[in-house]
């Protein structure tokens, strides 16, 4: 048998999608910015596809102590993307890869744009409306996608503090639209911001992410078992990290 390559597609549940019956044979498919990026490889060398953050650290963990699953793991996220930039890309870095299982993190980008350009405002319509599209292109070509989406989140460190006010709301803005669609698309929902939020009862902000938006070493840890303890709610096998 040739090697699996250790990379993440996507999977988008209807209400309830119907899962391979051994679970085996999953395409699980991480999206997403620089966060999910992780500094990835662009080319087929299997030493850096997965980059080094969340999406390593849950594919090499899986794929380790599971290669009887026989899960493929595909990393796409892009350093510096919207949701935007996610749509116009989409058909290319998602659905030619016919995941079985989506994993989406997206929105501080967007945040982003918001706080340099405060004259155009928000745009909270037109982040669902362009998250919501790429979710339903998504379910119209696998209506057994299984889909996990990622709340974004922001701390006050570094240079989020200038701006913090606005960082604030807008992003919890960005959450409860992320937490609509989950249950309007029968998605896992992955709590990232309580997940830090429990970390942080041991360590200030700035030891798990370092700049207030992009984790260390040890809040891709925290990312990690947040998602891989929802993700085993579908999964039970994966229970043995909770």
């Amino acid at each position: 048998m040739g090697m699996i390559p250790f990379e993440v597609l996507s999977m988008h549940t209807l209400t309830k999608p119907q899962l391979k019956s051994d679970k085996s044979g999953m395409k699980v498919l991480f999206q997403g910015d620089s966060i999910t990026d992780g500094n990835r490889g662009r080319t087929e060398d299997p030493n850096h596809i997965m980059g080094h953050g969340y999406a390593f650290s849950v594919a090499s963990r899986v794929g380790a102590d599971f290669p009887e699953k026989h899960w493929e793991f595909f990393n796409r996220g892009i350093s510096g993307n919207t949701v935007v930039d996610l749509q116009e890309r989409w058909a290319k870095d998602a659905l030619a890869l016919k995941p079985d299982l989506l994993s989406v993190l997206v929105g501080i980008n967007d945040a982003g744009q918001h706080v340099r350009n405060p004259e155009e405002g928000a745009q909270m319509a037109l982040f669902e409306e362009t998250y919501r599209d790429i979710l339903q292109q998504s379910r119209e070509q696998n209506p057994d996608l299984m889909i996990i989406l990622g709340l974004p989140f922001v701390y006050p460190v570094g240079k989020r503090v200038e701006h913090w006010s606005i960082y604030e709301k807008d992003v919890l803005q960005r959450q409860e639209i992320v937490k609509q669609l989950a249950g309007e698309f029968g998605a896992l929902l992955v709590d990232y911001p309580a997940a830090f939020d429990k970390a942080m009862e041991k360590a200030p902000a700035e030891y798990w992410i370092w700049d207030g938006v992009h984790p260390t070493v040890a809040g891709h840890e925290v990312m990690t078992q947040a998602w891989l303890e929802t993700v085993a709610e579908k999964f039970p096998f994966l229970e043995v990290y909770g």
